[in-house]
């Protein structure tokens, strides 16, 4: 689906208010208070395109609806690579976002030397970074990802098991967009999932 044809997409203060379960006046007011991007029409309605709607949703943690996100992720321009050494958890992060994400590519790398490869060739648009893995490891590939413009300056979504002490600032300094401990909540990763594309969009 193409962004032209995306933007054609829209809704009512009052179906805003229905998709995020809020009063119609409480749309209104985001609306006027230029929190949520909406343009008015001759009769003085506010409309709201489906992306501005999504991107002002994952922004606050609101979840969005399957079939709206749908809208906004059949976008030939975005692709997720999952970058994890167990093998079980790569393939549970691949169909869960193949699924969440439909329409939207998502690759599979075991270590950092694949990962490195399909960067390159793909340049996707986020990356779910698990740290420590065989080869180049996590924080290497990071600062490849920050030193140059070959891999196409994704979103870093870190996930590790580590418990080192300063992980967190470390993982700050890497620039990762969003960081989790493992396990992770598969619906707190596609949120901030969501986000990075939202962002990328703009």
């Amino acid at each position: 689906m193409s962004k032209e044809f995306e933007k054609t997409i829209v809704y009512s203060a009052l179906e805003v208010a229905n998709i995020c379960g809020v009063a119609n006046q409480t749309a209104i007011n985001w609306i006027r208070n230029g929190y949520l991007k909406a343009y008015s029409t001759p009769g003085g309605q506010y409309r709201v395109y489906a992306d501005d709607l999504v991107g002002f949703m994952t922004e606050r943690n609101m979840r969005v609806p399957e079939n709206l996100a749908s809208l906004c992720n059949h976008n030939s321009n975005t692709s997720i690579l999952v970058v994890e050494d167990e093998m079980g958890l790569n393939t549970v992060l691949h169909q869960y976002l193949s699924k969440e994400f439909a329409g939207t590519q998502v690759y599979q790398a075991f270590d950092g030397f694949e990962a490195g490869a399909l960067m390159s060739s793909k340049k996707p648009t986020v990356v779910v970074l698990d740290l420590n893995l065989p080869g180049v490891d996590g924080f290497e590939l990071c600062k490849k990802i920050n030193s140059s413009d070959d891999f196409g300056n994704p979103a870093i979504i870190v996930i590790t098991a580590l418990q080192d002490s300063g992980i967190e600032d470390k993982i700050q300094e890497m620039n990762a967009v969003a960081f989790f401990r493992k396990p992770v909540v598969l619906d707190e990763l596609s949120q901030a999932i969501k986000s990075a594309f939202a962002k990328a969009s703009k």
